[in-house]
């Protein structure tokens, strides 16, 4: 070893393996690692919505997990399509064999997707899609001869994976600061987020300038230079399922065909069914050259991805020699046959169609919540996808300081009430805490409600939980204040983009905000003179119009 030797490696004795495969009392140290080193509950089993662990207490799978198993646990239908694949063939490789549940599952999604989009690539995850449609993108255009065809244009915020090629497309801070002399020089865009606008701006009098600045950029890059456009229909974790203005994605299209880009698609997590449509794309009228999927395509059954393009653009890469590109284990019959039997099963069984109603029951829940909390500044999302974003001040949307890590309390909080949420942050990764509700596809209105009522407990809890906090911080500073926000560790190259998101009182309300008529109250240390601010009963600075939650 380069840093430290402790001796030459020998062989395990037979009982010495037996000792490490045996099952791991609590307290002793495992060689598996992560993230952090933090101690997690070990899951024992899991039906339907919820989990058990090796202690007993069971947990209601609020975001399934990683928004993967979109038809709950232990679903009888795929694990005999498995035992039965299984007793067959679980592994051929793509450029030995061809093999059936692969054909299968490439054709059920060409059906299931709009008539251009009929070639399937398959892959293991999430970021290897989005590199897949990357590279697929890339040699469509050195093979037609366009060789200067190679920047991809992304946004910020956003995320698209882990690998190199896909955090590259990605703006997230704590995730790309690390890697950044190894990352691509992707350019991006400002998303449609609207609560936390990062041009500053205002829907609608902002005349969509988010959408427009990526015509702007290409004339900068110049057309010529510039390969694909990517970008998720709704967002994921990095804004906390902001859903864009109608209007967006269609000005989004037409910018990308006049200028010969390709529109890439992430769907990872919005696809499958998640937000009321087969994929999230769907919600406007629009047809992107290239889509990524993951997550929901497997249930969480199995690692599996894919690509979905228009055969225009596999063609003539395949014509040019073949997609440089694959993995070892892309398409292999095991996975191709479990995902098969996920999507059939979600479709079959109407699970899309029942995103859409049980959706709009799960956001009007929500929001009934956000009228009762005041730490509550947005619900927000499609379907069974909603994001619930904190702050300390309501009215001008101030987040919660970086370093209380409000989003991971809220996840700890629930996980203790028996409740699994996914905790994340809106602006850029660094402050803007924000949570995800997305629960199996399969859940009914009696699971929405237990769903709701243990995060009401989770809410009560936490609102007390920051507000021992605040007294705490209040009764530590001479002047009865306290600071309300420090960088994190490692960002100060990000402190100057923090800046432009000071709020203004009339910042632009999204489409899943409350009424001007709601109470809004500061949060204040306990006993301070000063009363709570309230919303003033000014008319609203928006269009009436239908709540981006509900579904037609």
């Amino acid at each position: 070893m380069s840093l430290r030797k402790a001796g030459n490696h020998i062989a395990p004795m037979d009982d010495e393996i037996e000792e490490a495969a045996a099952p791991i009392p609590d307290g002793r140290r495992v060689a598996l690692f992560y993230q952090t080193g933090k101690h997690l509950p070990t899951v024992a089993h899991a039906k339907g919505l919820y989990l058990w662990d090796t202690e007993g207490k069971r947990y209601l799978d609020g975001c399934s997990g990683a928004f993967a198993a979109n038809l709950g646990h232990g679903d009888e239908h795929v694990i005999r399509r498995a035992k039965e694949q299984l007793d067959k063939v679980a592994f051929a490789y793509r450029t030995q064999f061809e093999n059936e549940p692969a054909n299968q599952l490439a054709n059920l999604l060409a059906a299931l997707s709009p008539p251009e989009l009929n070639r399937v690539f398959l892959v293991n995850s999430g970021s290897e899609a989005v590199e897949t449609a990357i590279k697929l993108a890339r040699q469509y255009w050195w093979s037609l001869g366009q060789g200067g065809k190679h920047f991809i244009i992304a946004r910020r915020p956003s995320y698209h994976g882990a690998t190199l090629g896909a955090l590259s497309c990605s703006d997230y801070a704590p995730l790309n600061i690390p890697f950044r002399p190894m990352l691509l020089p992707f350019q991006k865009v400002a998303a449609p987020y609207c609560y936390h606008c990062p041009l500053e701006k205002e829907y609608p009098s902002c005349n969509l300038a988010c959408a427009y600045e990526l015509e702007r950029l290409i004339q900068v890059i110049d057309p010529g230079n510039v390969a694909a456009f990517i970008a998720e229909p709704i967002g994921g974790a990095s804004t906390g399922a902001a859903v864009p203005p109608d209007e967006y994605f269609p000005i989004i299209e037409r910018i990308c065909h006049e200028n010969n880009i390709l529109l890439i698609i992430d769907d990872v997590l919005t696809g499958c069914g998640r937000t009321g449509r087969f994929y999230g794309f769907q919600h406007w009228d629009v047809v992107p050259d290239i889509v990524a999927l993951s997550k929901g395509l497997s249930g969480g059954y199995t690692p599996i991805g894919a690509v979905v393009a228009s055969d225009d653009i596999v063609r003539p890469v395949i014509d040019s020699g073949g997609f440089q590109h694959g993995h070892t284990y892309a398409g292999n019959p095991l996975s191709a046959a479990i995902a098969a039997e996920v999507v059939r099963q979600t479709v079959e069984r109407g699970l899309v169609v029942n995103a859409a109603e049980t959706g709009v029951y799960l956001h009007q829940c929500l929001r009934e919540l956000k009228a009762r909390y005041d730490i509550i500044g947005d619900v927000r999302g499609r379907g069974l996808l909603a994001g619930i974003e904190f702050v300390c001040d309501r009215r001008n949307r101030e987040p919660f300081p970086s370093h209380w890590f409000v989003a991971l309390a809220a996840t700890e909080i629930a996980r203790n009430h028996g409740l699994i949420i996914y905790p994340r942050r809106s602006v850029s990764g660094l402050t803007g805490d924000h949570v995800l509700i997305a629960p199996p596809l399969t859940i009914d209105r009696s699971g929405v409600d237990e769903l709701i009522d243990l995060f009401d407990a989770t809410l009560s809890d936490l609102t007390g939980h920051l507000q021992q906090f605040i007294d705490k911080q209040a009764a530590a500073s001479e002047d009865g204040t306290f600071e309300r926000y420090v960088p994190p560790a490692g960002a100060e190259e990000a402190r100057e983009s923090l800046e432009k998101f000071k709020e203004d009182p009339n910042a632009n309300v999204t489409w899943t905000m409350q009424s001007d008529e709601l109470e809004v109250a500061t949060i204040e240390p306990a006993g301070a003179s000063q009363p709570p601010r309230r919303r003033s009963s000014r008319p609203p600075s928006r269009p009436s119009k239908p709540s981006h939650d509900d579904e037609e």
